[in-house]
C-alpha cells in the first residue's frame, strides 16, 4: 500500500512535469498564433505590442485559460501551506480536460485543434503532455 505522503509527492512531481511541458506548449501556441495573426493583420512591430495584443485582442482570447491555469499550478507548487493530494489531482484532471482538441467544441478546443493541425511541433508537444497526463 502506498502512503498518502508518497502519493502526494508523486502527484506533485507529475504536476511539475506537466507545468514545464505546458509552459513550452503555451509558448509554441503563442508563437504559432502570432504568425497566423500577422498573416491577417500585418507584422507585429515589438514585443510590447505583442504582449498588449495577447492581453487585449480577441484573437488570443482562447489562450488566456491556459495562462491562468499555469498560474493556478504555480500557486499549488509554490504554496507555503500544506497541499492536499485532491488539489494536485484536481489540477491534473483539469489539464486533461483543458487540453482536449476538438474540431467542434469550445473556442479553446477548436483553436487548439487547428494549431495541432498546422504545426507539427505543437502536435508533438501535445502528444508528450497527453502521455504524461495519462500516467
Amino acid at each position: 500500500m502506498v502512503s498518502e505522503s508518497s502519493s502526494l509527492d508523486a502527484a506533485i512531481r507529475q504536476l511539475r512535469e506537466v507545468r514545464l511541458k505546458l509552459l513550452r506548449l503555451h509558448k509554441a501556441l503563442l508563437e504559432s498564433e502570432r504568425i497566423t495573426y500577422e498573416q491577417f493583420y500585418g507584422r507585429i512591430s515589438s514585443s510590447g505590442e505583442f504582449f498588449r495584443l495577447v492581453v487585449d485582442h480577441e484573437w488570443f482570447n482562447w489562450l488566456r485559460p491556459i495562462s491562468q491555469f499555469i498560474i493556478q499550478m504555480d500557486d499549488v507548487i509554490n504554496a507555503k501551506e500544506p497541499v492536499e493530494l485532491q488539489q494536485v489531482e484536481g489540477l491534473l484532471e483539469q489539464a486533461r480536460v483543458m487540453l482536449q482538441p476538438a474540431e467542434d467544441g469550445t473556442s479553446l478546443e477548436k483553436r487548439y485543434y487547428r494549431a495541432i493541425q498546422r504545426d507539427p511541433d505543437i502536435a508533438m508537444m501535445h502528444g508528450e503532455i497527453s502521455r504524461l497526463l495519462a500516467s
